[in-house]
């Protein structure tokens, strides 16, 4: 009977789980149909040096391509019960002025004009960032951690905002000696050489931390990430260029949000999406969203490398996967000019080949492993390299 009734009840799940199974219907939110073209606002008023701020808009979830930018607008910074400055569009949706004459005592808002519509922030306070006492790094998990320490003796920025530029320099696989140019291989010139590049990107992920909850305002070693041993990066020579801000508790907020909105989503333990309150409003429209927070605060930023030799001596350096050299002779058994062809269909040419000390021939290798300039980055030299 025990027998019977465990395999009813298992057959009763087999055919439950079938009728699931069955029911499964492709399902797509209507929220991919809704049209939306909200204006959304990046980047701060600066006490100490330029000021830029990008508009844009935002997108439906089906739509494709790029950001669309938000031009021709007048971007006004305002001083309460003070004068007004304006910012000049240098490029589509990039409103910049070079320096403001901020007063610390005095508060300020953003005032934008669109066609059509006018926005305006509320007033904030100017938050005057603390210098970085270091970055440094650290051995963690096969790679490096980068860290970031600060402190305010008078115990009042309480929370800070960091964001970074990293770069580095890298090889090719291969040492292109030659060139193809008008049919013909040529020594390649230094100054043309593809073997060096050095690459820049920037922080995409947001960095945050707070003191609230400490007797001293005191950041240390704040982990801003980590760079696995195998990575490209630590090749040859790493960079990175960490820049600190002050924040309000509700700007702090506002970035708390707008993270666990972008990098927390994907599992049922994550937290659920909030709507993100900024502190710009549409006078025009009042009940249409505006994505953004406006801040002023000064900036402060220091610069760390590392360099492959500081490394542990047993880790092995990035090295690309799969690259090989083919032999194109000038002359084969059928008569036909290999490296012609081969050169022609975008080969890169790397050495000669020699026999009985004539050169036959050359070896020549994909781009990929041939030119560094494939994986991202350019062969000029950055000014702050050392």
């Amino acid at each position: 009977m025990r027998f019977l009734k465990n395999s009813l009840k298992t057959l009763f799940y087999v055919l439950a789980l079938g009728l699931l199974g069955a029911c499964e219907e492709p399902y797509t939110p209507e929220v991919l149909d809704q049209e939306n073209s909200f204006l959304v606002v990046s980047g701060y008023i600066n006490s100490n040096g330029p000021t830029t701020i990008t508009l844009s808009r935002t997108q439906s979830l089906s739509e494709e391509g790029g950001p669309v930018y938000e031009g021709n607008a007048t971007v006004t910074v305002e001083e309460e019960n003070g004068p007004s400055f304006s910012l000049r569009e240098t490029s589509l949706g990039r409103y910049t002025i070079a320096s403001l004459p901020i007063n610390p005592a005095k508060r300020y808002r953003l005032s934008i004009r669109t066609a059509g519509k006018n926005y305006l922030s509320e007033y904030v306070e100017v938050k005057q960032t603390p210098a970085i006492d270091q970055v440094g790094w650290d051995v963690k998990n096969d790679g490096i951690q980068i860290t970031v320490s600060s402190h305010d003796a008078q115990n009042d920025t309480r929370y800070y905002r960091w964001e970074y530029d990293e770069t580095w320099e890298y090889n090719s696989f291969y040492y292109s000696e030659f060139e193809w140019i008008n049919n013909r291989v040529i020594p390649r010139p230094q100054e043309r050489n593809i073997f060096f590049c050095w690459r820049t990107v920037v922080s995409a992920n947001i960095n945050l931390a707070n003191t609230v909850r400490l007797s001293q305002d005191v950041v240390s070693k704040h982990p801003l990430l980590n760079i696995p041993a195998s990575s490209v990066k630590l090749q040859r020579r790493y960079s990175i260029l960490v820049r600190q801000y002050a924040q309000t508790r509700e700007s702090y907020q506002y970035w708390e949000a707008l993270r666990k909105n972008t990098e927390n989503i994907g599992t049922l333990f994550d937290p659920l999406p909030t709507q993100l309150t900024g502190n710009i409003r549409c006078l025009t429209a009042p009940q249409e969203p505006v994505i953004g927070f406006v801040s002023v605060t000064s900036v402060e930023q220091k610069r760390l490398f590392v360099d492959r030799t500081e490394l542990p001596k047993d880790w092995q350096p990035y090295r690309l996967q799969g690259c090989e050299l083919d032999s194109l002779l000038l002359r084969d058994e059928r008569g036909i000019n290999q490296v012609e062809q081969g050169f022609s269909s975008g080969l890169i040419p790397v050495t000669t080949l020699d026999e009985n000390g004539s050169v036959i021939g050359y070896l020549g290798t994909s781009p990929a492993c041939g030119d560094c300039r494939t994986q991202g980055g350019t062969t000029t030299k950055p000014d702050f390299w050392q």
